[in-house]
C-alpha cells in the first residue's frame, strides 16, 4: 500500500510527541526499539493517514496503541473506535493497552504483540534481546 501524504503540521505534531514521551511510551519504546524484540522494527509516533500511531512495526502492518485515562471517556471511545477502523480498512492491525496494563505487566504486553505476529517464546518465558543486555 502505498504511503499516505504527511503535511508540515502532522509531522511537527510527531516529532513533538517522541520527544515529549508518556512513563509507558517510554518503557515500551526501550523494550522494542533497535529490534530488541525478536529482530523486529518498531517506530514511534508514526503519522498514517490523518492519524499519529503510537507505535508501528512495517513487516508486520502492526499498530499498538497505549491509552491512558482519558481514553475512558465516551467521547475518546467514539473517536479510538472510528480511528482503529479506518486503521484497519487500511490493511493495519491495531492493538490497544492501557498504561496501566503495560507498566505493571509489559511481559504480558510483549507476548501479545509477539502473539499477533505469529512469534511465540519458545520456554514459556519472554526473553528479548533488551533482557539479555541489562
Amino acid at each position: 500500500m502505498p504511503h499516505h501524504p504527511v503535511s508540515d503540521r502532522q509531522r511537527g505534531n510527531a516529532r513533538r510527541l517522541r520527544r515529549e514521551m508518556t512513563d509507558a511510551e517510554r518503557k515500551l519504546w526501550y523494550a522494542v526499539r533497535a529490534q530488541r524484540l525478536y529482530g523486529m522494527t518498531f517506530r514511534r509516533q508514526v503519522p498514517i493517514g490523518r492519524f499519529i500511531v503510537d507505535f508501528f512495526c512495517p513487516a508486520h502492518r502492526l499498530i499498538i496503541e497505549l491509552d491512558g485515562g482519558q481514553h475512558g471517556a465516551d467521547e475518546a471511545l467514539g473517536y479510538d473506535t472510528q480511528r482503529s477502523a479506518w486503521l484497519a480498512a487500511n490493511g493495519y492491525r491495531v492493538l490497544r493497552f492501557w498504561n496501566r496494563e503495560l507498566l505493571t505487566n509489559i511481559d504480558g504486553v510483549l507476548t501479545a504483540i509477539l502473539e499477533a505476529t505469529g512469534h511465540y517464546p519458545d520456554t514459556g518465558e519472554l526473553v528479548t534481546t533488551w533482557e539479555l543486555k541489562r
